[in-house]
């Protein structure tokens, strides 16, 4: 079936991008032979704009004719100065290019002018938020309430990730199992609630594993560990918990990350690579489970009885040279799982403390010289 429009054209600042957005850049895909989608944030945003510009290319990987051009648009937003239209229309135009627009695409009031300016049929989409009611401002006020409503890129980027370290045997894995199934207990959107393994214990078990099928008396002391056996452990370990982040719940619990495995390198190799070291992002939440009066169990895969005190102490000095955000778990498994569910409530009432986007009121920005800015298109 031919195409309504030529060319037709979605602005916005998708901040973050939302299913209202996708609905009306589908509605756009469907209706036109080609689609410019103008990603305009103003500089003082928050979410990079490189990151939207990924998602939303993600998220429309199936309607190739649809394109997606960033601008950074730092012109004062005044809706009754023709000035200020002028100024906006200038970067729209050159973000879109020489191809004629027919067709503007909108689900905000503005819609109708900014069609107008660009000579072209407004085409109003869901204007009253009935059919998908969300909208930007919204989801920046309280993303767990519109958690269903983001793409699952966007769901990792806000995804607030709490890692449980430790040294061996002091309940790590205990813990966060038991954290992830109380919070997916509470229902809604927690029952997506995932937990990420600790790669390196699987590699552990493999490594013996294979030394067993040669000498069947093999034991965990004579596993050996290389540099390049570390990165493979930070790269499985971030892969996993990115896919878990992007189908999950708001937040993530893993058992340990690369910056805790980057003190495991030290502890077996005397120290830390550059590659893990620049694969160790830092989490939201560090969980640092405790040793003192918890008994050291031996379950064929640990080697480390006697250096317990002296991890539990470097991972205490790794987190704070960081600047990490941490607490220290100590008392019985239960104390220490309801100290766990109160920090992450706590970190969840912090907020993601998003910057506003400028005021629709003519307020000017402070000249930020981005106004100009290089478009970023694909």
């Amino acid at each position: 079936m031919a195409s309504r429009f030529r060319h037709g054209m979605v602005v916005g600042k998708f901040y973050p991008p939302h299913a209202g957005h996708h609905r009306l850049i589908g509605t756009a895909a469907a209706a036109c032979a080609r689609v410019t989608v103008v990603v305009a944030p103003s500089s003082v945003e928050s979410i990079p704009l490189a990151d939207r510009l990924r998602w939303l290319r993600e998220v429309h990987s199936a309607t190739p004719w649809v394109r997606f051009v960033g601008v950074v648009d730092d012109h004062p937003v005044d809706y009754a100065d023709p000035r200020a239209w002028e100024a906006h229309c200038a970067v729209f135009r050159r973000a879109v290019g020489d191809t004629a627009v027919d067709a503007v695409f909108s689900s905000e009031a503005y819609g109708e002018e900014l069609a107008r300016r660009f000579a072209a049929t407004h085409v109003c989409v869901d204007r009253d938020r009935a059919v998908v009611p969300v909208s930007g401002t919204a989801v920046r006020a309280d993303p767990v309430a519109y958690w269903r409503h983001l793409a699952p890129p966007v769901r990792a980027w806000f995804t607030r990730r709490v890692v449980a370290v430790g040294a061996e045997s002091t309940g790590t894995t205990t813990l966060s199992r038991a954290l992830a199934a109380a919070l997916r207990a509470r229902g809604g959107v927690w029952a997506d609630t995932r937990w990420v393994p600790e790669y390196g214990r699987e590699l552990t078990g493999r490594k013996l594993a294979a030394l067993r099928a040669v000498d069947p008396a093999a034991t965990v002391f004579d596993v050996t560990w290389t540099a390049e056996d570390f990165v493979e452990v930070v790269r499985a370990q971030n892969a996993a918990e990115e896919t878990a982040a992007r189908d999950g719940a708001p937040i993530l619990v893993c058992d340990t990350d690369a910056r805790a495995t980057a003190v495991w390198e030290e502890r077996y190799l005397g120290a830390t690579s550059p590659a893990v070291r620049e694969a160790a992002a830092m989490a939201d939440l560090y969980l640092l489970t405790d040793h003192v009066d918890v008994p050291f169990e031996d379950d064929g895969l640990r080697d480390g009885a006697h250096l317990r005190a002296w991890m539990t102490g470097r991972f205490r000095a790794e987190l704070r040279a960081a600047g990490a955000p941490f607490i220290l778990l100590t008392g019985p498994p239960e104390v220490r799982l309801a100290t766990a569910l109160a920090a992450c409530d706590a970190l969840l009432a912090g907020g993601w403390s998003l910057a506003d986007p400028l005021p629709a009121d003519g307020t000017p920005v402070p000249p930020a010289g981005l106004a100009d800015a290089p478009e970023q298109t694909g």
